[in-house]
């Protein structure tokens, strides 16, 4: 037998989880226009990604990376880190904002969260979070989890499409 909660499965439940993963994807795909264009947010035009901007060696190489973890991360500082980091912030932002390929996405948003959450080491005192067992980074990768778990893209997305195209049926991990 299978509970299906009655304020999740009604039209109140679902548009609910529709704003919360076109807020979700509009996150990311945020943070991939602003490192590429320098929109002047988090990054300034002249560290933009088309003026020459390193946006993943910029923060793996900072000040702002500390902790027992940061030679593993100052280690993978380059030029691909930062063409997969720019891809996984296109990539999940336009997935998510569609509501396609969420288990994908939440897969892959978890653990770019994770790994930045790590890489800014909270647990010291001195580290400058507010709480160091939940921050932003694990409510977006649990936002993630929750978004693909619920089938949130059904709703004012193109989920329930994407899960009828033949190779999605398939390859049922793509939903």
């Amino acid at each position: 037998m299978t509970y299906e909660s009655p304020v999740i499965g009604s039209a109140r439940g679902r548009h609910a989880l529709a704003v919360l993963h076109l807020a979700t994807g509009f996150i990311f795909l945020w943070a991939f226009f602003d490192k590429t264009f320098g929109l002047g947010f988090s990054t300034p035009a002249e560290r933009a990604w088309i003026n020459g901007g390193t946006p993943s060696q910029g923060f793996l190489n900072s000040d702002g990376v500390v902790g027992p973890l940061k030679p593993l991360f100052t280690a993978i500082a380059s030029p691909t880190s930062d063409v997969l980091f720019m891809l996984g912030m296109l990539g999940i932002g336009v997935a998510v904002m569609l509501g396609i390929g969420l288990r994908v996405s939440a897969v892959a948003g978890t653990v770019i969260m994770i790994l930045m959450y790590l890489a800014e080491w909270p647990f010291a005192a001195n580290a400058g979070s507010t709480n160091p067992a939940v921050d932003y980074h694990i409510i977006y990768a649990l936002a993630l989890i929750v978004l693909a778990s619920l089938a949130a893209g059904d709703t004012w997305g193109a989920g329930r499409v994407w899960k009828r195209l033949g190779f999605v049926q398939k390859m049922p991990w793509l939903i």
